[in-house]
């Protein structure tokens, strides 16, 4: 007899294969049409708020870093007073302290450069040198061309200091920004704060040396420090005083020279105060975005099953030619790779056009919570592009993997079959039901840690999200077996067909639920989040705006007030005899040190009856204190006092016996019971 051998199939070229996968791309263009938006909103979401945000963060700290200079180190005030300007006098001359520069600052709108608000410092020309050199480096003059005539050109510097350092109310901003708005030297300049108007005169045209500081100064006036403090109403204080020191045993004298009333802090200090602020914010809108990303991966599974189920029958016989499981992997892999790539690119594109329309959205969302910023157009970002499309390409292709890996493992004689993905569908749909178990109890345990932060939180409502996913498919299985004897008693034979085509085809109909489920799920939950903090907002703004008629400054951004009421219009308000009732207030932002846990009986010795003493809860957050000289609501504010033994602590209040503070306080420092003293830094 002869023996026979097995044979073996020739394997098959890779160019039919792409050459079939053209085609099919040209016979369904709109099927792949899915695929590719799928990945462009995803990415193009997450692009633009990246780019919106980084533009925002880049403008403020270019601005900070280009003011600060080589600043290592800056004295401030505790208080919102400022810093006594006897202070920095004192480091002259008794110290000799000659490394350091005293600073005046804050917002006005000018009202001639399209309402921006504009960051005014003051500063002393002569002390300058060693911080920022472009005020120094001959860089102030209007009409410096490459041709000038250098004694010109050094004759209107002259001209620029002299008025600068001699005339009230003179400024110096950026070329960009005068070009911008067609602004020369010479002409006046309409700023407004807190509804005073002033006019300032424009001495000199900065032109910094290299792109970032031009980037950087483009919503900067300088004006002299003496003109500052009176534009400003801070005669006789500093904003602070910026000092360059080389070793910490430089700053020695100096903290032995400094009142309580201020505190010496490292010029980093700030920006590290402000990306805390903005951490949350941040994190927030890339959640969002992801979850658009989220989204498209659905579109994409989807698509691709969809096209691995179509040619089932092909791939079969491909197989059948020779084709190899690798082959068709490569195959399913390789059209998703490209079609990301095309995505991604594309969703660049839109992501810079979002980019450009939020924006300002973003910016005026900063400026009215967290610090003011002008931010005119995005900064382009080339790791922001490289991240961009590298998620969008690893989104696609993870999305991808599981139909690549079914028609990989798939034999040519269960490729011809459509039963047979159905029926391992079928099979795991118990083992779908003990992940969504898995991942439910996961994400209920990550949201129930207190104080766990936004990432903890984020992590659990997307472990919830995931297992809602999962349960998809057999929820789906379960609820179509459950609808057939009550769709057929109703319906006949088409209403039985139904929910039997959809169990059959579960592999691609629970996909396309699920993504449903998810789309649906954000936008009912924003909705409702939304929603929510309209309605708190409304019921607070019922509770809090108890008055008629309500007096304040003009505000510098949408909802942030920089100055005070001249106390003469509170003066002449009083004299109104159509008002019957009147209420004044002051706000500021303090630092909360501790909370000190409620006492218990003390005795004479000023211990607590247990011989212990107050146990001190370290809080270290910024808060806003307000002073006001009575309640406007004569108590009817419907507010819910947590301390048992207080009914009505307005009286106590009005008496100067203590604070309010809110349960939001308490909460955030991981407080339950209401403290019995709040530590503050003040200067006293």
């Amino acid at each position: 007899m002869k023996s026979s051998s097995p044979i073996t199939p020739t394997p098959v070229s890779n160019d039919p294969l792409w050459r079939l996968a053209w085609r099919r791309i040209r016979r369904r263009p709109f099927q792949y049409v899915l695929f590719i938006l799928g990945i462009a909103i995803g990415v193009a979401m997450m692009v633009s708020i990246d780019l919106a945000n980084g533009s925002a963060h880049r403008a403020f700290e270019l601005s900070t870093d280009a003011i600060a200079g080589r600043t290592t180190h800056r004295i401030e005030a505790i208080s919102p007073v400022g810093v006594e300007e006897s202070l920095y006098r004192d480091l002259r001359t008794q110290i000799g302290y000659t490394q350091s520069a005293p600073i005046v600052e804050g917002y006005v709108v000018a009202e001639d450069l399209d309402r921006q608000p504009m960051r005014l410092v003051g500063v002393d020309f002569f002390a300058e040198s060693p911080f920022r050199s472009y005020l120094n480096d001959g860089s102030d003059d209007s009409n410096n061309g490459p041709d000038a005539d250098p004694e010109d050109t050094a004759s209107q510097g002259i001209e620029a200091l002299t008025a600068f350092l001699t005339q009230p109310n003179t400024v110096i901003l950026a070329r960009d920004t005068a070009t911008q708005y067609g602004v020369e030297v010479g002409d006046r300049l309409n700023l407004s704060l807190a509804g005073q108007e002033i006019i300032a005169k424009v001495v000199g045209i900065l032109q910094p040396a290299n792109g970032l500081t031009r980037d950087a100064l483009n919503n900067v006036l300088f004006t002299d420090i003496a003109s500052a403090q009176e534009i400003l109403g801070m005669g006789g204080h500093l904003s602070h005083i910026d000092l360059i020191a080389d070793n910490e045993a430089d700053l020695d004298p100096i903290r032995a020279l400094l009142p309580d009333s201020v505190k010496l802090e490292t010029a980093q200090a700030q920006k590290n105060a402000v990306q805390q602020m903005t951490a949350a914010f941040e994190l927030n809108l890339t959640a969002l975005s992801l979850l658009a990303l989220v989204v498209g991966m659905f579109l994409i599974y989807n698509t691709v099953t969809f096209s691995v189920i179509q040619r089932r029958p092909l791939f079969g016989t491909l197989r059948c030619l020779g084709v190899t499981q690798g082959q068709l992997f490569q195959l399913i892999l390789g059209e998703s790779l490209v079609l990301s790539i095309i995505g991604s690119l594309l969703g660049l594109g839109l992501g810079i056009v979002l980019g450009h329309s939020i924006v300002g959205l973003i910016t005026q969302s900063i400026n009215d919570f967290y610090f003011v910023v002008s931010v005119r157009d995005i900064s382009l970002s080339t790791f922001t592009m490289v991240k961009g499309i590298a998620i969008g390409i690893f989104a696609a292709i993870f999305a991808s993997l599981i139909p690549a890996i079914e028609a990989m493992r798939t034999s040519p004689q269960s490729s011809l079959k459509r039963s047979t993905l159905e029926g391992k569908v079928q099979k795991i749909l118990p083992w779908l039901v003990l992940a969504w178990g898995l991942f439910t109890i996961s994400g209920i345990g990550l949201l129930s840690i207190e104080n766990g932060g936004l990432v903890i939180a984020f992590g659990g409502l997307f472990a919830i999200l995931l297992a809602a996913a999962l349960l998809t498919p057999p929820l789906t299985a379960g609820l179509m077996q459950g609808l057939t004897p009550v769709l057929n008693k109703f319906m006949g034979v088409l209403g039985k067909m139904a929910p039997r085509d959809i169990i059959r085809s579960l592999s691609r109909t629970s996909v396309a639920i699920a993504s449903l489920m998810v789309a649906v799920s954000v936008i009912v939950g924003v909705s409702v989040m939304v929603g929510s903090f309209r309605t708190t907002v409304v019921q607070w703004l019922d509770q809090t705006l108890q008055a008629d008629i309500f007096v304040t400054p003009p505000s510098t951004t949408a909802n942030r007030v920089f100055g005070s009421i001249d106390p003469s219009v509170v003066e002449d308000a009083y004299s109104w005899p159509e008002i019957d009732h009147f209420v004044t207030y002051n706000d500021t932002d303090v630092d909360v040190l501790a909370f000190n846990a409620p006492a218990l009986l003390e005795d004479e010795r000023g211990e607590n009856a247990t011989g212990e003493s107050d146990t001190e809860i370290p809080v270290n957050r910024t808060a806003k204190l307000i002073s006001a000289n009575g309640d406007v609501s004569n108590g009817q504010r419907p507010y819910a006092w947590i301390r048992d033994n207080v009914r009505d602590p307005w009286p106590q209040l009005d008496a100067g016996e203590g604070v309010i503070i809110s349960e939001a306080l308490m909460i955030r420092a991981g407080v339950s019971d209401p403290p019995e003293t709040v530590t503050i830094e003040s200067p006293q």
